[in-house]
C-alpha cells in the first residue's frame, strides 16, 4: 500500500506474462508513468523508472535485477496475485494485500434527498477489495499462455481441426485447415487457407486466402484461440471463459441530442452472474445492445478481456452469446431439428455432420434437454423453451452470454428454474449478464446493476446490499421512488457512495472516448458459403412450413376456393370472342378481375407475416454471419414456388370449364393466361415481403394486406378508364394488377371484347391491351420488374434489423 493521495485505490498491477514483467494501469485518476510518459500497459526491464500519480515526483517503483528479487516492490492498495512461475532476470512477486483500513467516506454533494432516502449511501460491512472486474486484464499479455510452440526458420506450421495439422485446435469454429504460420529469416507471416470463420490479426479479418507479416505485438485470432510470436516460439492463449468484461462511459444519443444512456460504467467479474434491473425507460435494452455491439454507444467503450469490442467485433462476436426476449428458434420444429439447422449455419462448412451432432448432444445433456430433443418446441413449457434458446447459443461455446428478459411471462417456479440455470452456467465457467424485470431471485447473482430513469447507473454491487443502499426494504418501494423522483440525481448519489469507490471508481476515472465504427471492409466473414447458406435456409424453411399442417392445407385450399369463385360468375361466351363478333363479352374482364384480385391476395398473404415473425431470429443469425441476400433469396424461392403452384391451381380450376380463344399470341392461350396470373402472384408475394419488413408487429400486417388487395381492385383498368388520365394513369403503373390484366388483355384481346369507354371513339382502347406479342412481353416484364424492385427494397429494409457492423 502506498500512502499518497495521488495514488488511486487500485492503481496498477505488476504481473508475469510468461516472458517478462508487465505493469498495467487500471484507469487511475492521475496515471502511471514510465520514462515520464503516461502508459496504460507496458513491459518492464531492470532499471525502468516507474512513477505513480505524477511523472516527476510521484511515488517511484524501482525494478531491479535478480539479485534484488527478495525486495518487495511497493504496490497500491490492492493487487492481484501473480501466477507461480519461474521468472527470468527480473523478479518482483506481488502479493495480494488485505485492506487494512476502512476507506474514507466519500462526501456527498446533494442538497436534499427524496422522501425516505438516507442522507448518505449505505456503507458495506465487509471491506474487501474492489471487484475483480474493476480492471480488466489485458488480452493475452498478462495471462500465462496455454501452450508454447517452437517455429524453426523456414518452417510452416499449419493450424486447424484436422489431425494432420502441426497445430491441432479442437474448436468447431475453426476450419479443418484454417491457416498457417510461415517463418523466414527474421520474418513471420500468417496465411489464411480459405477458412470459413476467418483469421484475424489484431481483431481485423484477413482477406480469404490472404496473408500478412506479423510484428512482435500482433495478436492472431483463430476461433477461440489467439496466438502471438515471441522470439522463435508461438504462444497460444485459449479462451476458456477466464475473461474480464467492462463498460466505460457508455453514452447513447438519439436524434435531437437526447441521451437515452448516460455515462454507464461497470466491470463484470469473470465467471459470474450479473443481474440488470430498472424501471421502464431506464435504458436496459439500449444498454444490452451497446454491450453486445448491436448498437454501439456514441461515446465510451466496451472491453472484452481489454480488447475493444466495437473495433474488434468481427472476431469477438464468436465469443459472445445473446438470447433475446423472444425465442430465437422456429417453434414448429423439433428441438434437435432446430439445433441441427442452427449448427449448420454457425459452424464452418467443412464440419462433419457427426461433429455437429456430437456438439448438439453435449449441449442438450448439459441443459437437461436430451429427454425433450424429439419434441416440438411448441409443446415445451416456457422455461424449457428458454433453455432451448440458451442451448442454441451454447453450441459455439461462448465465454460471455447476455439474456434479455428470459423470465418474462413465466410463473415464479419457472422464473426460479431459469435463474438457477443461469447460475449454473456461470458456475461452469461462463460470464452471464441477464436483464430482468423479476427481483425474486436476485440473490443468485454475484453483482447487481440498477439502472435509474433516463439511462444512468443508480447502483452496482452485491445484490444483498442494494436495498440498504437505497434505504428501503422492498424493491417495490425502490421502483416507486424512481417513478416519484424521476428528476432526482440518482447517478450523483451513486457516485458519492462507498459502493462506487469499491466497484466502479477506477474504471470511471478513464476519460470517455468517441466511438469510431470499423470501416466496411472489416465486415466479418461468413461461416458458410453463400450457396450452402441458401440451401440450408431453404431446407429449414420447407421443414417449418411442412410441420404446420394447418397452414399448409390453407395454402392449397385458398387458390382452390378462389378458382371456384371465378367459375360462379356467369359468362355465356367464357373468355372467347362473342358470337356474332359485333357483340361484346364484358364478362371476360370481370372473370380476369376476380382472378387477378384473388391471386394478389393469395400471393401477398403467403409472405406478409414471414419476415416479421422471424425478425428476432434474423437479427441474431445475421450477427453470427448469416448472409442477408441468402436469407432473402430463401424466402423468395420457397414462397415463389408455393405461389406458382397456387397460380397453376387457380388457373386450372378457372379455365378448364371456360371457353378460351382459339389461339394465343405465341403459345396456348391457357398457358399465356396462366403465366400472367402466376407472375402477378409472384410480384404480389414480393409486395407482401415489403409489408412484412416495414411493420413493427405482426398484428399490423392484416390491415395492410386488405388495403393492398383493395387498391389492386381499383387499379386493374377493368372498373374504369385509367389511360389518358394524367396522374391516375402514372400511379396505376405502380400496381402489379394493372400489368397482369394488361398481359391477360393482350392474350384475350380485351380491347375488342369489352365495350369501349368512349362509344364515340371505339378505337381508343387501353394501350396495355394491344393484341401483340411485343405488348405481352412488355406487360409481363414490367410486372416481374416490380417484383425485383420490391426485392431490393426488402434487402434495404432488412438492414434496419442488423448489428451496425454487419450493415453494408
Amino acid at each position: 500500500m502506498i500512502d499518497d493521495a495521488r495514488v488511486s485505490w487500485r492503481h496498477a498491477t505488476i504481473t508475469w506474462n510468461g516472458r517478462g514483467w508487465v505493469i498495467e494501469d487500471h484507469g487511475s485518476t492521475n496515471g502511471t508513468y514510465v520514462h515520464g510518459a503516461r502508459v496504460q500497459q507496458t513491459e518492464l526491464v531492470p532499471g525502468t523508472p516507474v512513477h505513480l500519480g505524477n511523472a516527476t515526483d510521484g511515488p517511484r517503483l524501482n525494478p531491479t535485477a535478480a539479485a534484488a528479487q527478495q525486495q518487495q516492490v511497493q504496490q497500491p492498495a490492492y493487487q492481484a496475485p501473480v501466477a507461480q512461475q519461474q521468472a527470468p532476470a527480473y523478479q518482483a512477486p506481488v502479493q495480494q494485500q488485505a485492506w487494512d483500513q476502512q476507506h474514507q467516506q466519500y462526501q456527498q454533494a446533494q442538497q436534499h434527498q427524496p422522501h425516505q432516502q438516507p442522507q448518505q449511501a449505505y456503507v458495506p460491512q465487509q471491506q474487501g477489495g474492489p471487484a475483480q472486474s474493476a480492471a480488466p486484464a489485458a488480452h493475452g499479455g498478462d495471462r500465462s499462455p496455454t501452450t508454447f510452440h517452437q517455429i524453426a526458420v523456414g518452417h510452416v506450421m499449419r493450424i486447424g481441426r484436422a489431425l494432420e495439422n502441426e497445430l491441432v485446435v479442437s474448436d468447431l469454429q475453426v476450419s479443418r485447415h484454417h491457416a498457417e504460420f510461415r517463418s523466414t529469416s527474421g520474418r513471420f507471416e500468417i496465411h489464411d487457407l480459405g477458412s470459413h470463420n476467418g483469421t484475424y490479426v489484431n481483431g481485423q479479418p484477413l482477406p480469404k486466402s490472404g496473408s500478412t507479416l506479423l510484428g512482435p505485438n500482433d495478436i492472431v485470432g483463430v476461433g477461440h484461440s489467439t496466438f502471438r510470436i515471441v522470439g522463435d516460439r508461438l504462444e497460444e492463449f485459449v479462451d476458456t471463459g477466464d475473461v474480464s468484461f467492462s463498460a466505460r462511459h457508455l453514452t447513447v444519443t438519439v436524434d435531437g441530442g437526447k441521451q437515452i444512456l448516460k455515462d454507464v460504467t461497470f466491470g463484470v467479474p469473470e465467471k459470474s452472474l450479473i443481474g440488470v434491473i430498472g424501471p421502464s425507460g431506464s435504458g436496459k435494452s439500449t444498454l444490452l445492445k451497446a454491450l453486445t455491439g448491436y448498437r454501439p454507444a456514441n461515446e465510451g467503450d466496451v472491453l472484452y478481456d481489454n480488447r475493444n469490442l466495437y473495433k474488434q467485433f468481427a472476431e469477438l462476436r464468436q465469443r459472445i452469446g445473446l438470447v433475446p426476449q423472444d425465442d430465437i428458434l422456429h417453434k414448429e420444429l423439433k428441438v434437435s431439428t432446430a439445433l441441427k439447422y442452427a449448427a449448420k449455419l454457425r459452424f464452418p462448412g467443412d464440419t462433419a455432420e457427426s461433429e455437429r451432432a456430437a456438439r448438439i448432444d453435449e449441449v442438450l445433456r448439459e441443459l437437461k434437454l436430451d429427454i425433450h430433443k424429439d419434441k416440438k418446441i411448441t409443446s415445451l413449457s416456457g422455461g424449457q423453451r428458454k433453455r432451448v434458446s440458451v442451448a442454441l447459443e451454447l453450441l459455439t461455446k461462448p465465454s460471455l452470454i447476455f439474456l434479455d428478459e428470459p423470465t418474462s411471462g413465466l410463473d415464479p417456479g419457472m422464473d426460479r428454474d431459469v435463474m438457477q440455470l443461469l447460475r449454473g452456467l456461470a458456475d461452469d465457467g461462463r460470464t452471464v449478464l441477464v436483464v430482468t424485470h423479476s427481483v425474486a431471485e436476485l440473490s443468485l447473482c454475484d453483482k447487481l446493476l440498477v439502472m435509474a430513469p433516463g439511462g444512468s447507473v443508480a447502483y452496482f454491487g452485491p445484490p444483498d446490499e442494494a436495498l440498504n443502499f437505497f434505504g428501503y426494504t422492498t424493491w417495490a418501494d425502490v421502483f416507486s421512488a424512481f417513478e416519484n423522483y424521476r428528476d432526482y440525481d440518482w447517478a450523483g448519489r451513486w457516485k458519492g457512495s462507498q459502493h462506487y469507490q469499491l466497484y466502479a471508481a477506477d474504471l470511471d476515472a478513464v476519460a470517455p472516448q468517441q466511438v469510431a465504427m470499423p470501416p466496411q471492409q472489416m465486415i466479418p466473414p461468413k461461416p458458410q458459403g453463400w450457396g450452402s447458406q441458401l440451401w440450408t435456409l431453404m431446407r429449414r424453411y420447407v421443414s417449418v412450413i411442412a410441420s404446420d399442417k394447418g397452414f399448409l392445407a390453407l395454402m392449397l385450399l385458398l387458390p382452390a376456393v378462389l378458382g371456384v369463385v371465378s367459375i360462379v360468375i356467369p359468362a355465356k361466351f367464357g373468355l372467347a370472342p362473342p358470337t356474332p363478333p359485333s357483340r361484346f363479352n364484358g364478362d371476360a374482364g370481370t372473370i380476369m378481375l376476380i382472378l387477378a384480385v384473388g391471386m394478389c391476395f393469395s400471393g401477398a398473404a403467403n409472405s406478409v407475416r414471414e419476415l416479421i415473425k422471424e425478425r428476432v431470429i434474423y437479427e441474431r443469425e445475421r450477427a453470427t454471419g448469416l448472409s442477408r441476400s441468402a436469407y432473402l433469396m430463401s424466402k423468395v424461392i420457397v414462397l415463389g414456388l408455393i405461389t406458382a403452384i397456387q397460380g397453376v391451381i387457380i388457373c386450372a380450376i378457372a379455365f378448364t370449364p371456360r371457353k378460351l380463344p382459339a389461339e394465343g399470341l405465341f403459345m396456348n392461350p391457357a398457358v399465356e393466361l396462366c403465366v400472367s396470373v402466376t407472375a402477378l402472384g409472384f410480384t404480389a408475394m414480393m409486395f407482401g415481403l415489403v409489408i412484412s419488413s416495414l411493420v413493427k408487429t405482426a398484428e399490423k400486417t392484416m390491415p395492410l394486406l386488405v388495403m393492398f388487395a383493395i387498391v389492386q381492385v381499383v387499379f386493374t383498368g377493368i372498373l374504369f378508364q385509367l389511360y389518358d388520365k394524367i396522374g391516375l394513369e402514372q400511379f396505376a403503373y405502380l400496381m402489379p394488377s394493372r400489368w397482369a390484366i394488361g398481359a391477360a388483355g393482350t392474350t384475350l384481346n380485351l380491347g375488342k371484347l369489352m365495350a369501349p369507354w368512349d362509344p364515340q371513339n371505339p378505337t381508343n382502347t387501353d394501350p396495355l391491351w394491344d393484341h401483340t406479342t411485343g405488348q405481352w412481353f412488355v406487360d409481363v416484364f414490367v410486372l416481374l420488374l416490380l417484383g425485383v424492385i420490391c426485392g431490393f427494397a426488402v434487402a434495404r429494409l432488412l438492414r434496419r434489423h442488423e448489428p451496425e457492423v454487419m450493415r453494408k
